[in-house]
């Protein structure tokens, strides 16, 4: 019998995440309403209920999920009413007027099962799994002298381990702004590795957005690292099962120690 590790679906892998996860608590809405305005001038309202569920541009209220890793620093999170198999993950900072709103979009299963030579042929990203990122205000309309939520290479050069639970522990080195690799220490997906696409949203002092797109089994992670309290909150988004028609969008959240920074020269 081959001890080789294997590739798992996204709920098998939710179902190991699941048992004491350290997850953030969720809290209520800081604000009933919010109103995002975005660079280009487009607005976006959302209104939460006393559910926990939020109606977002003027379709019926869905749940969502609600944390916050510091004060005045919301993450709320919900399956897209208005796209298949899609997500949405908005960032906010109430104390700053900022946010950062999240569009992840997992593949069709025509999509996922086109091979990663005939991707690069077409001049296709190695994933299938869709990423689009847009920051803006909270507070008014955007201006040239207010700084957005913007790109970081803050975490580039780190290798940090993340324990999620007992059970569940993984180690992510940044190697550049584009690319991190990850590798399973102790849970389902124990001695998988890959490297990924991924991208990087500075959302205040040593607090980041961190975007990542697997390209094996298709899957999208949001979460946000916090550096300085050591801890991250978030989630990961994929199918279920292989067969593409049941989703699964769970929370997680770890501890994290910082093994090592490198520094390349150049």
């Amino acid at each position: 019998m081959s001890n080789e590790a294997v590739y798992i679906p996204v709920g098998a892998l939710a179902d190991g995440f699941a048992e004491d996860s350290d997850v953030l608590p969720r809290v209520p809405p800081q604000k009933t309403a919010l109103k995002l305005y975005f660079p280009d001038g487009g607005q976006q309202s959302c209104r939460f209920t006393g559910n926990a569920e939020l109606e977002w541009n003027n379709q019926p209220a869905v749940p969502c999920r609600i944390t916050a890793i510091r004060e005045g620093i919301e993450f709320i999170d919900f399956v897209d009413p208005q796209r298949r198999s899609s997500s949405l993950t908005l960032i906010c900072d109430h104390q700053r007027g900022g946010f950062t709103l999240v569009y992840g979009q997992l593949p069709s299963e025509q999509q996922t099962r086109l091979a990663a030579f005939s991707r690069i042929e077409q001049g296709l990203p190695l994933t299938g799994v869709r990423a689009e990122v847009r920051s803006g205000r909270l507070d008014g309309p955007c201006h040239a002298d207010v700084p957005l939520h913007a790109r970081s290479h803050d975490l580039n050069g780190m290798r940090n381990q993340y324990r999620y639970s007992p059970h569940e522990c993984y180690e992510h080195i940044y190697l550049n702004s584009g690319c991190y690799a990850w590798h399973c220490l102790q849970g389902v997906e124990k001695g998988l590795a890959d490297v990924d696409l991924c991208q990087t949203i500075k959302i205040a002092d040593e607090l980041f957005l961190f975007i990542w797109q697997e390209k094996v089994v298709p899957t999208l992670g949001v979460v946000l690292i916090d550096l300085a309290q050591r801890r991250s909150d978030g989630k990961i988004f994929g199918y279920r099962q292989h067969g593409f028609q049941e989703i699964t969008n769970f929370a997680m959240g770890a501890r994290i120690t910082v093994l090592n920074i490198t520094r390349h020269a150049g």
